[in-house]
């Protein structure tokens, strides 16, 4: 195992999830591509490119996205273990599946956060997703 992917969700839990590759990545001497998925931009109705305030706020939570995957990236390289840092904005699924081809990542890491039947039912989590599309195999990680 040469290329491992693993989708960053920044929610306060994701050093778990980060260790937890660590741990794979050492073992099998794997590359590790840390990816976060940013929603695509909304769209506003008589808006083309929408309203500047939100434009700018927008450019800045990407940049700060940016340069906190960057920064895990950066930690993970000097603690040995070769890493890379994505920041992809479009449908999340479509996008880990997509770019774990395209990449041959032979395996996902995702975390998995436990929520209550309903949820599930009417949404589901982003982990159960990813299993169902990916011909990949995916490791799920507790998150809580």
């Amino acid at each position: 195992m040469k290329n491992i992917l693993v989708c960053v969700d920044f929610n306060d839990s994701e050093n778990v999830l980060i260790n937890e590759a660590y741990k794979y990545a050492k073992a099998f001497g794997a590359k590790l591509r840390l990816m976060h998925v940013v929603a695509p931009n909304p769209e506003f109705i008589g808006y083309e490119l929408g309203l500047q305030e939100v434009r700018d706020s927008r450019a800045e939570e990407l940049k700060k996205g940016h340069r906190q995957i960057q920064a895990y990236a950066k930690d993970l390289n000097d603690r040995g273990v070769e890493a890379e840092a994505l920041l992809i904005q479009g449908e999340t699924i479509e996008l880990i599946t997509s770019e774990a081809k395209k990449l041959g990542v032979e395996l996902i890491i995702a975390g998995h956060h436990k929520y209550g039947f309903l949820y599930n039912a009417l949404i589901g989590t982003v982990s159960s997703q990813i299993i169902k599309k990916s011909k990949i195999p995916v490791l799920t990680v507790p998150l809580n």
